[in-house]
């Protein structure tokens, strides 16, 4: 039997804990990936560049492409991480949850003049704004609100804390899509591998 078409290792849950410091949480979700999956992760190609804006210097880009050597079968662990990762650690929070801990917040800074009914209202806007992140991100956001500041937030702060919360695991998602990219272009294309590889050095996240 090929090694492409061997079957995939069994299905694990991956081991997660919001609580543990960003880099320790990501690095145990890696090493609960499949060998040859890590294998790939670990012989990417990484490069940092800065980053520009209106403001100025906005920190460091960083710019990951898997290897030349993507095979179908590590594509295809990729893909099923990447659902596991999607399905677990970074799914959407409930919106029910996710209403009671906006409301939760907001009530430590109650706005003057607002009815309850517009408060709802309010809290419903946060929902749909903050519908993308997990709910212990949102969580962790909430949280470091509460501890740091003396105001109300606005969704966009909000928004900036939620992504700050789930950088490190939102980088190594793009990192497993590029891996499948860089090996469905590969097959499609008829490509060499390498010169797909090039093509994918496109991805830039700032660094957290």
């Amino acid at each position: 039997m090929s090694a492409a078409v061997m079957p995939l290792p069994e299905r694990s849950l991956l081991p997660f804990d919001p609580a543990m410091p960003p880099s320790d949480r990501c690095r145990l979700l890696v090493v609960a990936f499949p060998e040859a999956l890590r294998d790939v992760l670990s012989a990417g190609y990484l490069e940092h560049r800065p980053r520009f804006g209106e403001n100025g210097f906005e920190g460091l880009a960083e710019i990951w492409s898997p290897p030349a050597t993507v095979t179908p079968r590590q594509a295809a662990m990729a893909q099923r991480v990447l659902a596991d990762l999607e399905d677990s650690v970074l799914a959407p929070a409930e919106p029910d949850r996710l209403l009671g801990r906006v409301l939760a917040l907001l009530s430590h800074y109650p706005a003057k003049g607002l009815t309850a009914d517009v408060e709802q209202l309010v809290a419903m806007d946060w929902v749909e704004d903050l519908g993308e992140f997990p709910a212990w991100a949102i969580d962790e956001a909430a949280r470091t609100w509460r501890r740091s500041k003396k105001f109300r937030p606005s969704i966009a702060e909000m928004r900036a804390l939620c992504e700050a919360a789930c950088a490190k695991e939102r980088v190594l998602v793009d990192r497993l899509r590029m891996i499948i990219r860089t090996a469905n272009v590969a097959a499609t294309s008829g490509a060499p591998q390498g010169a797909v590889q090039a093509m994918g050095r496109t991805t830039l996240r700032r660094m957290p």
